[in-house]
């Protein structure tokens, strides 16, 4: 059956289809990112190597691909990033000036509260 008009989602097919006719045009591809959509219709996130395909006189006979599920992946990092972005609220917001220091010595966090109670911006105390 055809690859991309079976397997790969409709969104998706015109890029699908670019990177596998380059491979044939012996242009591999690294690290390409698609979703592909499981017989019960759950998204799978691929990362994809395409790779022209010769026989022994050197034509080209078609083309590998090798996939990489990286959903989980992507699913550990929107977690980080949520997690980050609501450490980063709570220490705006807090009740108490927090403040960060480098190992350097020079102020890279100074929140709401510091500069309240501080009469430094953070503007003013970050560097």
């Amino acid at each position: 059956k055809p690859l991309v008009e079976c397997f790969i989602s409709a969104g998706y097919q015109n890029e699908v289809g670019r990177v596998l006719k380059s491979a044939l045009q012996g242009n591999e591809t690294a690290n390409f990112e698609f979703p592909l959509f499981t017989k019960d219709g759950q998204r799978v996130e691929i990362l994809l190597n395409a790779t022209t395909r010769r026989g022994a006189d050197g034509e080209v006979t078609g083309v590998i691909g090798v996939g990489q599920n990286i959903t989980e992946l992507r699913a550990i990092t929107m977690e980080q990033h949520r997690i980050a972005d609501d450490l980063t609220r709570l220490i705006e917001t807090a009740n108490a000036p927090i403040f960060g220091v480098s190992v350097g010595g020079h102020v890279n966090e100074w929140n709401r509260k510091a500069a309240e109670l501080s009469g430094y911006s953070k503007d003013e105390t970050m560097g």
